[in-house]
């Protein structure tokens, strides 16, 4: 229930008022004068004050100057008998949501009141959505302990809190975003916005508006002014996504803003003024691009000011049980599945598997599991077929090697063995529990006979 402070002199007049407000569910107090009305809010906490302008001692902008400063969630309604448009523009630009003018009809009353309330509401609302993107993308919540983790964790602790500009350079499926979003969340900006523009997803006749945005008939389509991303971020960040696919012409323009912080709308001539932090990411690499004459040197230097690397998921392979671990609770979550782990001989195809679309193929190949997993336990038939298929990599150089130890009947029989595993294995495309079909033995038993024959360790896990 909302609580309302009504602080009134006219005592007839205030009774009314707060007979309407706890008439409509409201819990509502009241204050005589100014002097009561700030002791009650420096002892209680309310929702929203309702006070009188004209009041002896302390009048209400008093009264609204306490509670802009001193109770800044709390909202604020003047009452008056004495409207005039420089008191209202007065009392709005100190904080008042709103004013009403006296006598007071208790529907316009209650409207108003509820507005505030509202955008109270909205207010507390943002703030709290504000809050858990500040948790959710901070640094603490990328998944990884690995070498090349840390390395990364480190970079965003050193640049987060300057307005330094971050390149941020890796394949994709790597977290790129995730990384500009740890930056801007755990910076001095992180309650202002984050804007992000994929550079590659849009046309290049559009990317410019886009990004700059474009005046009322500009172009043709150009029905109406319109703010481009530049202007949306001013005060936050403005993340640059591939930026390795922006043209030629628009990199210019975009060299300026660096520089600058400034731009003109398509087909304006003001100049717009922003304060952006920029932050990129490309999966190409830009010095080539640069010697491909299809990126500006001068812009890769102003853009790389700090480059971070997200590191491909094959050079960070000991986090993967970690990442295997965080999808599958996220998707049980979701999708109400029973998945609980994945047995040794599935972990570790899950380890050897090079995946070439880093997390982002780890993340849906968890989702497929959850949903099509009938056991609790992944076991390495559950697996996806080309993670089985890409298992093992074999090849005859093992057996030759063996052969250089010298012949005995001990030796030979382990040669010829050695031979048949290499052939099944070639036959199975890596595939160990098709390997020991073919083999007419147990899948446990060919990996004994692998260990014992000294295959690397890869191969035999």
């Amino acid at each position: 229930m909302e609580k309302i402070l009504v602080v009134e002199d006219n005592l007839f007049e205030a009774k009314i008022i707060v007979s309407v407000l706890k008439g409509k569910g409201y819990e509502a107090s009241l204050a005589s004068d100014g002097v009561t009305g700030i002791r009650e809010l420096e002892n209680n906490s309310y929702d929203l004050v309702l006070t009188d302008l004209i009041m002896p001692d302390l009048d209400g902008m008093g009264v609204l100057n306490h509670v802009v400063n001193k109770c800044p969630k709390t909202k604020c309604i003047i009452l008056t008998g004495h409207a005039t448009i420089k008191s209202s523009v007065e009392a709005i630009k100190q904080g008042a949501f709103d004013y009403i003018t006296k006598p007071i009809a208790s529907t316009e009353l209650l409207l108003v009141v509820e507005k505030a309330l509202q955008f109270k509401n909205l207010e507390e609302e943002n703030i709290r959505l504000k809050r858990e993107l500040k948790k959710r993308y901070s640094r603490t919540n990328i998944i990884g302990t690995s070498k090349a983790m840390e390395n990364v964790f480190g970079l965003i602790e050193k640049v987060a809190d300057t307005d330094i500009t971050v390149l941020i350079q890796g394949p994709s499926g790597t977290g790129k975003e995730l990384i500009a979003r740890a930056i801007h969340y755990d910076s001095d900006r992180g309650e202002k916005p984050l804007v992000v523009i994929n550079c590659g997803a849009i046309p290049e006749a559009l990317l410019e508006s886009e990004l700059f945005g474009h005046e009322k008939g500009s172009f043709t389509g150009a029905h109406k002014s319109r703010v481009g991303r530049f202007e949306m971020a001013n005060g936050g960040t403005i993340f640059l996504d591939e930026i390795g696919e922006m043209s030629p012409a628009l990199q210019v323009k975009l060299l300026r803003v660096l520089q600058d912080q400034r731009f003109e709308r398509v087909g304006g001539t003001k100049t717009i003024h922003v304060d952006v932090r920029i932050i990129a990411a490309t999966n190409k690499n830009l010095t080539v691009a640069i010697n491909n004459n299809t990126f500006r040197e001068d812009l890769y230097y102003r853009l790389n000011v700090i480059m971070i690397k997200a590191p491909p998921l094959k050079q960070r392979k000991s986090d993967i049980p970690l990442l295997v671990n965080y999808f599958m609770k996220k998707f049980q979550k979701k999708d109400k599945e029973t998945i609980t782990g994945f047995s040794p001989d599935a972990m570790n195809a899950m380890l050897e598997f090079v995946w070439p679309g880093n997390v982002r193929e780890l993340e849906n190949v968890i989702r497929q599991l959850v949903v099509l997993c009938e056991n609790p336990i992944v076991e390495f038939e559950d697996l996806p077929e080309h993670i089985q298929q890409t298992e093992i990599s074999v090849t005859r150089s093992e057996a030759a090697q063996f052969l250089e130890e010298g012949l005995s009947l001990d030796n030979a029989v382990k040669v010829y063995e050695r031979k048949l595993i290499i052939e099944a294995m070639e036959k199975s495309n890596g595939i160990k529990a098709k390997a020991a079909k073919l083999l007419n033995i147990k899948r446990t038993t060919l990996v004994e006979k692998m260990k014992k024959q000294n295959f690397s360790k890869s191969v035999c896990a």
